[in-house]
């Protein structure tokens, strides 16, 4: 810790260059701008908005930073286009962001890339973007995503992303509870969308759309051409004024949640969120400035993208390189071979796609090489187990395997320079952990929520368990709400990270928030002996039985699907009932929409070919109840319950469900959480025809 907390010293956002320029001043030649004010490099240098509370629910209000006294947590704060500056200030001419036109990849260096973003805040002023007031951007990440966000938050707005998969309805909502001035969209597809509710939204004045020529012309619509010719007329005086009244504690981006319970929630987040954790994140992993680049390929709405692909990049000066909007269905790979990324952030089934091609490709080789292959993977697992524990210890014959098969596996992948393959968003398994492992490529658990600007605890090289999502972010802290005998309580957040409140929602703001201003996730977890902390649950998951006992479901869960190789996904069910019972979906293939297929995985199809089966379709095992098949699953479960701590968390009954569970079959929320109140309502009524069908039972 006493080393983490030397390197944060060293690079932090009060380290550095003592002048570096707000905009252009004679004195300086490479300024960008014209007059004044510096980046604040010390606290008595700060001005902050006036507050009174650690939170608040309006667009106009400040809040108060959870700033320590001392060390990591107590660095002065700073706005957007104040880290945007230093970094163009000092590595102007790196490339910034890259993405492919006519199959060539096309670059803007931190200056160009700052010039354009000055250039689209002028043209929203120019459309009459009122300050506190938003922009929503409705698209596939791009250069055009992110210019349209730190342009709406130079001008004085609010950059809110929506999910290019939302409804009409869906994106009616979003921009009108941010009373968005302008809408962002992408293509045609998306601007219907708008065109169908743009008579519903009172705030909005123009809409721009960044790709494609237009269909048809309509007042006030504009391609990204047109936009960014508007604010030409718009004097660097009049934004700078804008920029310099921005504030640190005042808010500057939405990120709406998911909303599987009701409407999302605007989560407001201020320049201080973003900047300090930024910095905290990159200098407790060790980025390097101007050396990290990354693929952006996960929707830019979730906090995690943004976080990842903008903010960090920005404050370290990494390159952002945009993936094809067909990233998901096949051509991230090809992306990740040209780029070979320093870092890249995957969600649990990401890198499950991976596993399973792999597995495909593995289960075609000769005798020879899977025996090779296995061979090597077991030495990988031992190595990657022991860098965990701590014991450095090479296995004889790593450094063969690393050269026969790991080195060849990361090239193919475009994962050869990557130092930190992370995983977020979801729980992933043991088995894809375990697998990742055995190639000398571990993946590093992140956890996190929108409200806390992203991460809250962090894995990283020789900082790592299986299974744990990471140690709490240096300068933050982690309390554990009325721990049970063993440790478990709910997980609450304390630091800079934490997000200002929910946009006109004082209620839920406050359920969120506790008096004394921790942040409570709803996640049960507890921490080990060296700091690294585990999720045991979701305290709103909580079954209670009929006999009154609490039951976290997700260990069992997980537990079952490690325990049964072609079991995709479990869900317990049991709630003010007698027993517990378990929905079960088999792994299956996901087509390039994502969604399930009938087709067994090639796993699973090993799974059946052990047992003398030669089923390829889920359908099959299920129409049949194939004998072999259920035993195993059977044999399986009694497995799971030898190991649990009281009868009543024995699982009683089990059915096999005909799909696995999908986002766009509502099984799935948008961060691939499981939505209970639907799969309660699906399970029990699998389980009563279950049931009935034996009726003995």
């Amino acid at each position: 810790w006493t080393s983490l907390i030397l390197r944060r010293s060293h690079t932090s956002l009060i380290s550095g260059p003592t002048c570096v320029p707000l905009h252009s001043c004679n004195c300086c030649p490479c300024c960008p701008h014209t007059t004044g004010a510096s980046v604040p490099l010390k606290l008595s240098d700060v001005s902050l908005a006036t507050a009174e509370q650690l939170w608040c629910t309006s667009r106009d209000q400040a809040v108060k930073l959870r700033m320590a006294e001392t060390g990591p947590g107590s660095e002065a704060p700073m706005t957007i286009h104040q880290m945007f500056l230093k970094t163009v200030k000092i590595y102007g001419d790196l490339p910034a962001v890259a993405s492919k036109k006519e199959g060539q990849w096309v670059t803007l260096t931190w200056r160009e890339y700052y010039q354009q973003c000055r250039a689209a805040a002028k043209s929203f002023l120019k459309l009459g973007l009122e300050r506190y007031h938003g922009v929503g951007i409705l698209g596939f990440n791009s250069p055009e995503w992110f210019i349209s966000d730190i342009g709406c938050i130079l001008a004085g707005g609010f950059a809110a992303g929506i999910y290019t998969t939302n409804s009409p309805e869906a994106c009616q909502y979003v921009a009108d509870n941010c009373e968005a001035n302008v809408l962002v969209v992408e293509n045609h597809k998306q601007l219907l969308k708008i065109l169908q509710i743009k008579e519903q939204l009172p705030h909005l004045k123009a809409i721009v759309q960044y790709k494609d020529e237009l269909q048809q012309k309509l007042p006030n619509l504009y391609t990204w051409a047109e936009f960014m010719k508007l604010g030409e007329e718009v004097s660097d005086e009049r934004l700078d004024a804008v920029v310099d009244s921005q504030r640190a504690n005042q808010c500057c981006t939405l990120i709406y949640t998911s909303g599987t319970t009701g409407n999302p929630k605007g989560v407001m987040l201020s320049h201080d969120n973003i900047t300090w954790t930024s910095n905290a994140v990159g200098a407790m992993t060790s980025l390097q400035h101007g050396v990290e680049c990354v693929v952006s390929y996960l929707p830019l709405s979730h906090v995690a993208a943004q976080i990842n692909d903008m903010w960090i990049c920005m404050r370290f000066a990494g390159a952002t390189y945009f993936a094809d909007p067909d990233a998901l269905k096949g051509s991230l790979g090809t992306t990740l071979k040209e780029v070979r990324p320093t870092s890249f952030l995957g969600v649990p089934r990401v890198w499950e796609k991976m596993q399973e091609k792999m597995k495909a490709i593995g289960a075609k080789s000769s005798g020879m090489k899977k025996r090779v292959a296995n061979w090597a993977k077991s030495i990988g697992l031992q190595a990657s187990y022991s860098a965990m524990n701590g014991e450095n210890v090479v296995p004889w014959g790593f450094m063969l395997a690393n050269n026969l098969v790991f080195k060849k596996v990361r090239w193919a992948l475009g994962l050869d320079r990557c130092k930190n393959c992370l995983t977020g968003a979801a729980p992933i398994t043991k088995e894809t952990l375990e697998y990742f492992m055995s190639l000398s490529l571990p993946l590093y658990e992140l956890y996190g929520m929108s409200e806390s600007t992203g991460p809250h605890t962090i894995s990283w090289e020789n900082n790592f368990k299986i299974m744990s999502c990471g140690k709490v972010v240096v300068g933050c802290q982690t309390k554990l709400d009325k721990p049970d005998e063993d440790g478990n309580g709910e997980i609450c957040f304390w630091g800079r990270h934490v997000f200002m409140g929910y946009l006109n929602e004082p209620e839920k703001t406050e359920e969120a928030l506790d008096q004394e201003g921790w942040l409570h996730s709803g996640d049960l977890g507890k921490r080990d002996k060296d700091n690294f902390l585990f999720i045991t649950g979701r305290i709103k998951e909580l079954i209670i039985t009929a006999g009154g006992e609490n039951i976290p479901p997700v260990p069992i869960e997980d537990a079952v699907k490690a325990e049964i190789a072609i079991i995709s996904n479990a869900m317990l069910l049991g709630d003010k009932m007698k027993f517990l019972s378990m929905m079960l979906t088999l792994k299956c293939i996901v087509d390039d929409n994502g969604e399930p297929t009938d087709e067994l995985t090639p796993e699973a199809v090993a799974f059946c070919h052990q047992r003398g089966i030669t089923a390829t379709k889920a359908s099959e095992i299920i129409a049949s109840k194939e004998p072999a098949i259920y035993k195993a699953i059977q044999e399986g479960i009694e497995h799971v319950n030898a190991k649990a701590t009281s009868n009543a968390q024995r699982v009683q009954k089990w059915v096999i469900l005909d799909r696995d569970f999908s986002i766009s079959g509502g099984e799935l929320g948008e961060s691939v959480s499981v939505r209970n109140q639907l799969l309660v309502f699906i399970g029990w009524f699998c389980l009563f025809e279950h049931v009935t069908e034996e009726s003995s039972e």
